[in-house]
């Protein structure tokens, strides 16, 4: 963003046929039902599963498993949050390793951690860890690069968001015109302009445009994002180009999945990129305005 942590809006100019628009896991999990091998609760007795619950983070424990003189457990992440100290008896955690835990949970096939959200998938314990990391019930980032947002969610509450708590343009169709314009663009190393979200083929993408260095060169830089999946994301392409004095710069790609962050996508370039001199030349005038059109065009490949 720019220096002070302004975002820029874009100015839009709207018309009806072409649209103008600019290691363990830390966080707590849903209480999943053991599976067949899980030892269920009998006589309103906690059963094996739910030992392995972390009563800080209230996720799965994995190795190691840490326990205080009185046998309370708490997994290796939360016991540096807690300084050293049992949350439920106030004693002093040393290093006590509850291996015998450890050895029982090893028998263990337990259900993702993503289940409320669709996964029906069951792991041996030792696996499941790896498979919620790259599980596509996951919750998605927030894809808004306008800020620092810790919001996850499904693409539906993720949309909404987007529109109430970032007040992001939403557009329908799958072609646009964008207009993008600063003053004393000189002046701007690192700018983020406001996120635009178009709503096409039942999905939505996100249109990013920012500026930067590469190395002292800097430069302007749009490209699009798929809220969803990868192999979702290889369904569809787009092109960008800008236009002015008798030039045209054009580019063809295909968006990238939110799953790779706005930090990693920006970082490989793989975008329209634009020097700030050629993109002035665009923007006609004196230099001392930016004024640049993005126009652009979203498709779904024939497989």
């Amino acid at each position: 963003m720019a220096p002070g942590g302004g975002t820029y809006r874009d100015v839009v100019e709207s018309r009806t046929a072409l649209a103008d628009y600019g290691t363990a896991p830390t966080e707590p999990e849903s209480r999943n039902p053991p599976s067949r091998k899980s030892a269920a609760a009998v006589g309103g007795k906690p059963g094996v599963h739910e030992l392995l619950e972390c009563p800080v983070c209230l996720s799965v424990m994995y190795p190691p498993i840490h326990q205080c003189p009185s046998g309370h457990t708490i997994c290796f992440n939360c016991k540096t949050k807690v300084h050293n100290i049992c949350p439920i008896c106030r004693l002093e955690l040393g290093n006590i390793r509850c291996v015998a835990l450890e050895k029982v949970a090893e028998l263990l096939e337990l259900p993702c951690r993503y289940q409320f959200l669709g996964c029906q998938d069951i792991f041996p314990y030792q696996s499941r860890l790896r498979h919620e990391q790259n599980c596509r019930f996951r919750p998605y980032n927030c894809p808004y690069a306008g800020a620092e947002c810790s919001v996850t969610g499904d693409i539906r509450s993720l949309v909404s968001h987007l529109k109430d708590d970032h007040n992001v343009d939403m557009h329908d169709g799958s072609t646009f015109n964008h207009r993008y314009v600063k003053s004393n663009p000189q002046e701007v190393e690192n700018a983020t302009w406001m996120l635009t979200v178009f709503n096409c083929f039942g999905h939505q993408f996100c249109l990013h445009f920012e500026a930067f260095n590469i190395g002292m060169a800097p430069v302007y830089m749009a490209f699009l994002r798929f809220m969803g999946d990868d192999h979702e994301a290889k369904r569809f392409s787009y092109s960008l180009e800008v236009c002015g004095g008798g030039r045209k710069m054009q580019w063809y790609g295909v968006p990238r999945s939110i799953r790779d962050s706005h930090k990693t996508v920006r970082d490989s370039l793989d975008g329209l990129i634009i020097q700030r001199k050629l993109a002035l030349f665009f923007s006609g005038g004196d230099g001392q305005e930016l004024k640049l059109k993005i126009a652009g065009r979203i498709w779904k490949e024939q497989l």
